[in-house]
């Protein structure tokens, strides 16, 4: 097992806000989930998972278990705290120290969100199937500020070099932008490659949110630090997380 290690965000958020990304490794999954798999739903050992969940608590200082959501693609957010059943969301927000959000993500987007004042956080799963939903439209809704009082970071996803998409990838992101189109370069095959880091820049900008950072991290191209679908099949899923001290 190799030591567990994270991405730090790098940018500009109050001190008081606390995130992350992690990496695969550092945990106990045995293949094709090794090591450091968070999630319940791709087939791995439950106790594999819990163990890994352990890790990640101690390892980050979190303050409670993380708010796992059902996730599933949709444009759904809802508020972060103790609930008797996982909600089916794709987003959560905090206002209160000590609630951790989460999502999940081998190839989607993750995007985080903290307002300025840091009184408040968010977390969005942004693939292209939320993006297309409105997932950060409603993310930025719910933290309810104008988007030039919050900052924004892009963690790792799928890049556009390995992202090959067919046309109703296309159609269904420039139904709500059509500017987005140069987000799509045609390839060899009569497809598409999709840049979700630029559909999700446009997107936030068009919110009003101008200070975005990260997306620089593509998770197919990097196999021995993130897992991927696309790459992979099978495989774990990497966190990304965000609270309040």
């Amino acid at each position: 097992m190799q030591t567990f290690s994270f991405l730090r965000p790098n940018w500009p958020a109050p001190a008081n806000v606390r995130a992350a990304s992690t990496f695969r490794t550092g945990g106990v999954s045995h293949r094709p989930y090794d090591d450091l798999n968070l999630a319940v739903h791709v087939g791995d050992a439950p106790e594999a998972v819990a163990e890994n969940r352990r890790i990640l608590r101690a390892a980050l200082h979190l303050p409670a278990e993380p708010f796992w959501l059902e996730q599933v693609h949709s444009d759904t957010v809802v508020e972060a705290n103790v609930v008797s059943q996982i909600p089916r969301a794709d987003g959560s927000v905090a206002r209160t120290s000590g609630t951790v959000c989460a999502v999940l993500t081998a190839d989607c987007l993750p995007v985080l969100f903290c307002s300025r004042d840091g009184d408040r956080v968010a977390v969005a799963h942004a693939g292209w199937r939320g993006l297309g939903a409105g997932i950060l439209d409603n993310t930025v809704g719910s933290l309810g500020l104008p988007g030039n009082e919050l900052i924004a970071w892009l963690g790792p996803a799928i890049g556009q070099n390995a992202f090959e998409v067919g046309d109703d990838v296309r159609i269904a992101i420039l139904a709500r932008d059509a500017g987005a189109a140069h987000a799509f370069r045609a390839n060899s095959r009569g497809r598409w490659q999709c840049d979700l880091v630029e559909i999700a820049r446009r997107n936030l900008a068009q919110l009003g949110v101008r200070d975005i950072h990260g997306g620089e991290y593509c998770t197919h191209a990097d196999e021995e630090r993130f897992f991927s679908y696309r790459r992979d099949g099978k495989c774990g899923r990497m966190a990304t997380l965000i609270w309040l001290e």
